[in-house]
């Protein structure tokens, strides 16, 4: 399986925002985007004014390291979006953020998506009370995730729920109550530049 093996701060320097690929570390004084904002490379001391292609680019590249996908992965979302009835940035945003680990991270059980995936790989997770081992699998309203146990599992401290999510306290699990919409979104994307982007 593909994966990005490089140092993950140069993404950030890179897109010129904090994407919050490392947890606790984004947020406290050793985050690199902090100490050096400007573009990773030799020659990333100035940012040039973009074209309409480089701006599209821009955020099509925020938004598959945010969500740590691949290209290969991330342009089928847009095709499915794309055939599908609706606002297609909307049903985009929605397949990105029904994925298993983002769902893992969104509800506070790890501090980051690829703290979640690597949850899920090891099998610490239950989608309606079933292990799912599958970081990408897309989850639907109603289905219910919780944590096989907390021994293994360092929750995030100080999380905000999305409103989309409803929490069981008793159970301990989380429930998707309804899909998010580009209004209720956390990650602010220009997903319609997205789509223009893949629509060229």
């Amino acid at each position: 399986m593909a994966r990005y093996h490089d140092a993950k701060c140069r993404l950030c320097r890179r897109e010129g925002t904090r994407l919050n690929l490392k947890g606790a570390r984004c947020e406290s004084d050793k985050c690199a985007f902090s100490r050096r904002s400007q573009a990773p490379g030799q020659h990333g001391t100035s940012r040039k004014a973009l074209s309409e292609y480089g701006k599209q680019l821009r955020e099509k590249q925020k938004a598959k390291r945010t969500y740590g996908i691949l290209e290969r992965q991330f342009k089928n979302y847009v095709t499915e979006a794309l055939k599908s009835r609706g606002v297609s940035g909307e049903i985009l945003l929605q397949k990105l953020e029904s994925r298993l680990d983002n769902l893992v991270y969104r509800s506070g059980f790890a501090v980051s998506r690829a703290q979640a995936r690597q949850y899920i790989r090891r099998g610490y997770f239950m989608v309606n009370d079933r292990v799912v081992t599958i970081p990408s699998q897309q989850a639907k309203i109603g289905d219910t995730v919780k944590p096989i146990s907390f021994d293994k599992i360092q929750p995030k401290e100080g999380f905000v729920l999305p409103e989309w999510l409803a929490v069981n306290v008793k159970e301990k699990s989380v429930k998707i109550a309804q899909l998010p919409t580009l209004d209720k979104s956390q990650e602010k994307f220009d997903l319609q530049s997205i789509i223009e982007y893949y629509s060229r």
